[in-house]
């Protein structure tokens, strides 16, 4: 079986690589761009703990230009795309709108169009729960109606009708994956957890939007890419389908703040300064997973407290703070 997984340097396509790796019969392509988003050090430290693997090929690729493709067609034949390579981040969107449209939107079509050509039997692709935008009824549920209100979320929404369309008219099995809050080891240095870890560590400031107030659906990554993998072979009615990845457990971030405190008796209370949501920002998000439940029977997801806690000692022992 030969694997494409594009944002392989990146947090969940890096860890995906490396489940896939253990199938050693299995050749895995990563590709990625390795932007500078955020730090590129943990990046190439991800990508040289995969190349470590016989079965593991990577390449450096932009997407968004879609002569850069060229450099797939030496590979014969490609049964299953995973495509998580994309530009992350909410507010950075305010910044940088043209980066959401090249690096999302055109790197996307290239990547199904591809695809498409290479007759691959499922293309899986990460959407987020950014494309819900704010909502009155919780749990959320795949069928609601979409309300993005930031370029990120507009990006991952149009990504989605482009999977759909792809579907229906060249017979294209496409899976889309919104992803709530993702976390744990190898996490992105730009994220809540890491980014108090941090600030902890090296006696920063930490700023928290509206004093922690606000709720985020906590999703572990070893959640995460046990329903990747397991997603490969589960019999779908439709050529496109949709999926909520969350644990339906949204958590106050004041209280995350407070869990990773008890966690290490090191740590000190540190002054949190309170800042206001942007507009572009969401108070709650709290996803419905019954759909994917439905497809992976008798699927259970990690304890919060439990996760959160390897999270810490993961990042402490590693010292990530001095890399990031």
């Amino acid at each position: 079986m030969k694997i494409l997984v594009t944002g392989a340097a990146g947090f969940i396509g890096s860890k995906l690589c490396t489940k896939l790796l253990e199938n050693k019969k299995a050749t895995i392509y990563g590709l990625d761009n390795l932007n500078t988003y955020y730090s590129i050090k943990i990046k190439k430290l991800r990508i040289d703990s995969l190349k470590k693997k016989k079965n593991f090929k990577f390449i450096k690729v932009d997407l968004k230009n879609h002569l850069n493709l060229k450099k797939l067609k030496s590979i014969p034949k490609i049964d299953i795309i995973y495509h998580f390579a994309a530009q992350a981040g909410v507010r950075f969107a305010i910044k940088e709108p043209q980066k959401y449209f090249n690096d999302n939107i055109k790197a996307f079509f290239n990547i199904i169009n591809f695809a498409k050509e290479k007759k691959v039997k499922r293309f899986f692709f990460a959407s987020s729960s950014s494309v819900y935008g704010d909502q009155k009824r919780f749990p959320i549920k795949e069928n609601f109606e979409l309300k993005t209100k930031n370029f990120y979320g507009l990006s991952k929404k149009i990504d989605e009708i482009c999977a759909e369309t792809f579907s229906k008219i060249y017979n294209i099995k496409t899976v889309g994956l919104r992803f709530f809050t993702v976390f744990g080891e190898w996490g992105r240095p730009d994220m809540l957890i890491f980014k108090y870890l941090k600030a902890n560590l090296s006696k920063n400031k930490f700023y928290l939007n509206e004093n922690g107030e606000h709720f985020r659906d906590f999703t572990y990554i070893d959640d995460v890419i046990s329903i990747l993998t397991k997603l490969q072979n589960v019999k779908l009615k439709k050529n496109f389908s949709i999926f909520n990845v969350c644990s339906n457990n949204p958590i106050k971030i004041i209280n995350v703040i407070k869990k990773i405190n008890k966690f290490n008796s090191k740590f000190k209370y540190i002054p949190i300064y309170s800042k206001a949501l942007k507009k572009i920002e969401v108070d709650i998000t709290h996803g419905n997973n019954n759909n994917l439940k439905n497809h992976l029977k008798n699927f259970k997801f990690s304890n919060f407290d439990k996760s959160l806690s390897k999270t810490v000692k993961w990042y402490m022992k590693n010292e990530i703070h001095k890399i990031t």
